[in-house]
């Protein structure tokens, strides 16, 4: 999945129809690809590239960071009956449960 792609595919999740949004949009993904190549490839910083199979999470995580907006790190909200609590600060760990570390044998 391209770059573009995936910042079509984050587009369509938020419902956002315009250009004026994609510079943010294109800092989530790169935020959300950093997450993944942590927990992808723990001991090794020079893996840069997404792997194929977690571009789809990285579209979530993106579009969850977004959301996110304005309420960075909130741990519990209540508001008119509305009530909101973060599991952290971060994209949760469910988030990333699936994202399986890489390692070598030296």
């Amino acid at each position: 999945m391209t770059n573009d792609e995936k910042l079509a595919m984050v587009k369509a999740l938020l419902g956002i129809t315009d250009s004026s949004e994609d510079a943010v949009l294109t800092v989530y993904l790169s935020l959300a690809a950093s997450k993944i190549l942590r927990k992808a490839y723990p001991y090794d910083s020079t893996k840069t590239e997404v792997p194929l199979q977690y571009a789809q999470l990285q579209c979530e995580i993106a579009v969850y960071l977004y959301n996110k907006r304005g309420a960075e790190g909130q741990t519990y909200h209540s508001e008119n009956g509305i009530n909101r609590a973060y599991e952290n600060a971060d994209v949760p760990k469910s988030m990333l449960a699936s994202v399986i570390p890489y390692a070598e044998v030296i």
